[in-house]
């Protein structure tokens, strides 16, 4: 009764503290650092503002720093300056105060931030008279930069200058209504132009007003930098005697920021920053333990979504205060936990390092949790059993109370506990060699006995009323207990629930059924039927979810399970089905202890799930609050020579045309979604090119080349880590063709084809006429050429004629040349026998004829005589031979000039083919003589023995 009375008011708290307001006062919000090494930077942030697209400005050492959720860029101010104040306006102009110089970043035609110096409208020689800007503040149109000299006030393209009295320290600014502190004049009231005092302010001149902030009834909560905190109401200051204040005093104030008009931050110089409600009540401190990298809050920043960011003395700290999930870690002392529960007012953690505890009535802002003494070693199980504390130790079973080990019921190993069914005053542990049976007690539990005849150890166990279940490895035991519970009956190895499922995924118990699950499938097992059947309704939940290895039931009925090392909730609903639930849960990816699932629900608002690394909260409550649709921006647009970025209030026009040139395109992609940016996931689709929506990346950046000439829409869209999808993005443009291909081209081609068609024909027109003329031409040229050739021919016929007359007289004349050779041969042949006559008839006695005799024979010899001496035919022939043969003499004479007359002759009667016994006859020589001849011929024409004379001689 007791119990339930505490967990009603700790209820009512609770949801008093959700109704209030979002800052959880239970754990750390998850915390991420920026250092200087990830925004290239100095080391100091001053100021931090966000425009409406949701970009983050920091100024820095270095210049002004932009923050878009994907990347950092670097704006700087003139001469390298420091800057000092950012604060952006309506129209999304960013203005920027440092060292001497002040004015505004505006994003030019293609959203490029582009800065104009507003300090040339100071009319003070060189500007000597302006220092640090260290405030700026936009009231009704007016942009006041407030230095420690003076303030500037910018409207209208106009500077005015407001004169400190004596010297301005800060200035602040309470929805309309802006304030400054000056070092004489204490706080001052800026209205209509002027400067009003508070009256009762002065007596904070000796001390330096870092923030002021309204609170309820009118009152104005003061911050000072080493004073503390102070209430300024009927115009007089009091302090204001709180947690906070106590805090202040101690660590030094650096100004601060108020969440939702609720909450108020304060920066610390020593100590990181305090979140305290407006009855000043610590409700979140967090510092370098608790995970920022610096202790030095420099600036404080409330974005859209809720959540803080802090500017440090060195780097940027986001702090997720919108998140349902808080965690313990190592700033608590804990580490890995297996298991939470909440008794007397405490909450207790089963770790690696063994059992540590917190109050759960107290303030968890400051406070580590203490280990348990005597349980140090591995702590499985922590359970309340019978209204006692009992943990599951390495060192054995132990009972707890009030932060101490005061009993050790077994010494043994234990993986946890579990009540007997139909025997309501034992409990049966699972430890290291197998089970143990212990009963209830006036004196609470005791140990009873081992079970024997088994020694297989499990954390997975389950019991109904005849059976134990146990999962080890991949088998599943059915075991059944003597009544005295202290031996098993049976014992029974299960392989596979059915022929189709095959293995054994886990064991649970849902709606007080024990359930076998494997692959998704869940069975029951019928005692009556000896088998495993299916429940298609349970199943039927499972259907869209993926292969599930761990599964357990909270006190609320709502299953929780872990798939693939993440975190799901199917959260129970009144008719009985279940709400799927993944999204939310996705950050503690990968920190899940998932053999050992941990998850102790106490009520919606309080849900503790064991971590690797602590101990994570949830606030199921808070999850419809945070889960908002995010905004997705195309980043920039890039192509060679020129980039486009539309984050910087930069609209998106209708269209964009680029060269085909330069159809190499790249876009960045942004989503001023802070939380869990390593979730926050990017899918894009270029219609014209791509056919389908990319898959879900956190790749923010994407390059397309060679994109063919066309129009192209890139669409972009953003999931963020509670799976909740943005609107589209997109940007339009056209890639221009190539000129050749480009329109005016083609008309271009379409003129040119026209000009060379009508050309062409003219050409063909013309060049049929001159074919004409040129036909008519050939025609006539070829008639002339036949008649040419015909007269040729009958030219070459009439000279063939001529020759076969010439050769056949030439013939006729060999042919007499032969005929008078034989001629002349013969009368040759007459002379020889007329001379052989006459010289026989010398050798006749003419003395013994008679005078008529021998006057006969007188009359005979004179004769014969006349008959030699009278024939001429040799001479003739030697005549006949050299007219005839004339021109062959010539060049035989002209080409061997040694040749002799006797040779010629010789070479005449060779061409003539005589014989060599003709030859020698006409010759009067031997055929030997005639051979000899031959020889000497040859030898002059130069003649090798290959060589015929005959051929030779008739060559030429």
């Amino acid at each position: 009764m007791r119990t339930t009375k505490f967990h009603i008011l700790v209820f009512l708290f609770l949801l008093s503290t959700i109704l209030f307001g979002q800052v959880k006062n239970i754990g750390v919000p998850d915390i991420r650092n920026y250092k200087r090494t990830d925004y290239k930077g100095g080391t100091q942030n001053w100021s931090i503002d966000q425009d409406k697209n949701g970009n983050l400005y920091f100024a820095n050492n270095n210049g002004l720093y932009q923050f878009d959720g994907s990347s950092w860029t670097k704006y700087a101010l003139p001469n390298y300056t420091s800057a000092r104040c950012v604060k952006v306006d309506e129209s999304g102009k960013i203005y920027v105060g440092g060292y001497k110089e002040l004015g505004y970043f505006k994003a030019d035609s293609k959203g490029k931030l582009k800065y104009t110096s507003l300090s040339r409208l100071i009319k003070s020689k060189n500007n000597k008279e302006l220092d640090f800007v260290w405030k700026i503040h936009i009231i009704k149109g007016e942009v006041i930069f407030q230095s420690f000299a003076r303030a500037y006030i910018f409207k209208n393209n106009k500077l005015k200058i407001l004169q400190a009295p004596k010297r301005f320290q800060f200035s602040f600014q309470i929805n309309n209504t802006l304030y400054f502190q000056d070092t004489e004049a204490g706080l001052l009231e800026f209205k209509n132009g002027r400067l009003y005092p508070l009256k009762g302010t002065t007596a904070l001149n000796n001390t330096e007003v870092w923030a002021m902030f309204k609170m309820p009834n009118d009152k104005l909560l003061i911050a000072t930098l080493e004073k503390g905190l102070f209430i300024y109401s009927n115009e007089k200051i009091t302090p204001w005697n709180t947690e906070a204040d106590i805090f202040i005093k101690k660590n030094s104030s650096l100004g601060g920021v108020v969440i939702k008009d609720k909450f108020i931050v304060l920066n610390s110089v020593l100590n990181g920053i305090i979140i305290s409600d407006l009855n000043g009540k610590i409700t979140q401190h967090i510092n370098r333990k608790k995970g920022l990298q610096n202790n030095t809050v420099l600036a404080s920043f409330v974005d859209n979504k809720n959540n803080l960011w802090l500017g440090l003395d060195n780097g940027i700290a986001f702090i997720n205060e919108s998140s349902p999930f808080t965690y313990f870690g190592f700033s608590y002392d804990i580490s890995t936990v297996y298991a939470s529960v909440i008794h007397d007012g405490n909450l207790y953690v089963a770790t690696n390092q063994g059992v540590f505890y917190h109050s759960w009535n107290g303030t968890f802002k400051e406070d580590a949790f203490a280990l348990v003494e005597g349980t140090t070693a591995q702590a499985w199980n922590i359970q309340v059993i019978n209204n006692e504390l009992i943990c599951a130790n390495n060192i054995g079973a132990l009972v707890i109370k009030g932060g101490k080990t005061i009993k050790v019921l077994d010494k043994n190993g234990y993986f946890g506990f579990k009540t007997i069914p139909n025997h309501p005053n034992f409990v049966i542990g699972s430890n290291y060699n197998g089970f143990a049976i212990f009963e209830k007690t006036s004196n609470g539990l005791e140990f009873k006995n081992q079970i024997a005849g088994f020694d297989k150890s499990s954390i997975f166990i389950e019991l109904d009323n005849d059976y134990l279940w146990l999962k080890k490895d991949e088998f599943l035991y059915q075991m059944v207990l003597f009544d005295d519970l202290k031996k098993f009956k049976s014992i029974k190895i299960i392989q596979n629930l059915s022929a189709t499922e095959k293995g054994f995924g886990s064991i649970q118990k849902i709606n007080n059924n024990i359930y076998f699950q494997t692959n998704n499938h869940f069975y029951k097992y019928s005692k009556e039927q000896d088998l495993f059947y299916e429940d298609i309704k349970m199943s039927s939940v499972f259907k869209n979810i993926p292969k599930i290895n761990t599964l357990t039931e909270d006190a609320n009925g709502n299953l929780w399970y872990v798939f693939n090392e993440s975190l799901g909730e199917l959260i129970k609903n009144s008719d009985g089905s279940y709400t799927n639930i993944v999204a939310p849960f996705s950050n503690l990816t990968g920190n899940l202890v998932t053999n050992y699932l941990s998850v102790n629900t106490i009520n919606p608002q309080n849900i503790f799930i064991g971590l690797t690394d602590g101990l994570a909260h949830y606030d199921s409550q808070l999850l419809n609050n945070i889960v908002t649709k995010p905004k997705v921006f195309i980043r920039s647009f890039s192509f060679p020579g020129d980039t486009i970025i539309f984050g910087n209030e930069k609209k998106i026009a209708e269209k964009y045309l680029i060269p085909y040139t330069a159809n190499h395109v790249k876009f960045t992609f942004s989503s001023p979604t802070y939380e869990n940016l390593e979730n926050v996931e990017f899918s894009y689709k270029l219609e014209g090119f791509d056919d389908r929506w990319s898959n879900w990346s956190t790749i923010s950046i994407k390059e397309y080349t060679y994109l063919r000439e066309g129009n192209y829409k890139m669409k972009l869209k953003v999931r963020n880590s509670y799976g909740i999808q943005s609107e589209e993005a997109f940007v339009p443009f056209t890639v221009s063709p190539p000129w050749y291909r480009h329109f005016l081209a083609y008309l271009f081609y379409i003129l040119l084809a026209v000009v060379s068609i009508f050309f062409i024909r003219n050409r063909i027109k013309i060049k049929i006429r001159k074919n004409k003329y040129y036909e008519t031409v050939e025609q006539r040229r070829l008639y002339l050429e036949k008649e040419s050739k015909i007269r040729q021919e009958q030219y070459e016929l009439e000279k063939e004629i001529e020759k076969l007359k010439n050769d056949k007289l030439q013939i006729k004349i060999l042919a007499k040349d032969k005929e008078l050779v034989n001629n002349s041969l013969q009368v040759v042949k007459k002379n020889k026998i007329l001379n052989g006559i006459i010289y026989k008839l010398k050798d006749i006695n003419v003395e013994s004829f008679d005078e008529s005799t021998k006057f006969q024979f007188t009359k005979l010899n004179r004769s014969i005589t006349k008959e030699v001496s009278a024939d001429k035919s040799w001479k003739d022939l030697e005549k006949h031979i050299k007219n005839v043969h004339f021109d062959f003499l010539k060049r035989l004479k002209e080409k061997y000039p040694t040749i002799s007359p006797r040779e010629l002759d010789l070479s005449t009667y060779l061409l003539m083919n005589m014989s060599t016994k003709e030859i020698a006859e006409i010759m009067n020589i031997s055929s030997g003589g005639v051979e000899l001849a031959r020889y000497r011929l040859r030898k002059k024409l130069e003649l090798n023995k290959k060589e015929n004379l005959i051929g030779f001689l008739m060559s030429i």
